[in-house]
């Protein structure tokens, strides 16, 4: 069994505000191809674990959701640090963290209480390290964002255990997005 961490920006630090932003687009395109690589190296049960952050983690899970008829060894997991979280988002945003936490395999709170200390996501953290292989985070330590604490997390835990990650940097994303409309202008080419 294989168990793979994605993480990253939240959606409001990459201006991101809409569903149908051209960079979801090319980002869930990005996310897609690196579980996909990971999938396609062996048929062992795979679990991708996540969080329930509006951004990278939802966006992975959506993701994965569309690969699961592919690749019958996926499953999905929505982690979140504590409970009641999202309560404070909007409609819509609940909503949504609703729809995806019933379309995972599992979801759970690591901890059994309303938010109450940072505590709390030191601990969500921790669990993440501990359950899982690997990491990959939409992150460059160029850009800061929240997600540095994960990041610092993941180096620390590094130091005593084995664990791998691979970071998405912007200048990925940039490359990504470059290619992705070529293939978009040469599918409309080849419509005409």
């Amino acid at each position: 069994m294989r168990r793979l961490w994605i993480t990253g920006y939240r959606s409001y630090e990459l201006n991101v505000f809409k569903d149908d932003d051209p960079k979801v687009t090319v980002i869930k395109d990005v996310l897609s191809r690196e579980l996909k690589a990971r999938l396609e190296e062996s048929d062992e049960e795979f679990w991708l674990i996540t969080g329930p952050q509006l951004g990278t983690e939802q966006w992975a899970i959506e993701v994965a959701l569309k690969l699961r008829d592919d690749y019958p060894q996926l499953k999905i997991s929505m982690m979140l640090p504590f409970t009641e979280f999202g309560q404070q988002w909007n409609e819509n945003n609940q909503a949504k963290l609703a729809n995806l936490q019933s379309a995972v395999d599992f979801s759970a709170s690591v901890s059994d209480h309303p938010y109450q200390s940072p505590q709390q996501l030191r601990a969500f953290q921790q669990f993440m390290l501990t359950h899982t292989d690997e990491a990959l985070l939409l992150y460059d330590p160029d850009h800061e964002g929240k997600e540095k604490y994960g990041y610092q997390a993941i180096q620390k835990y590094q130091a005593n255990h084995d664990y791998s990650y691979r970071l998405i940097d912007f200048d990925e994303l940039q490359e990504a997005a470059i290619e992705w409309q070529e293939r978009q202008q040469e599918a409309e080419e080849a419509d005409k």
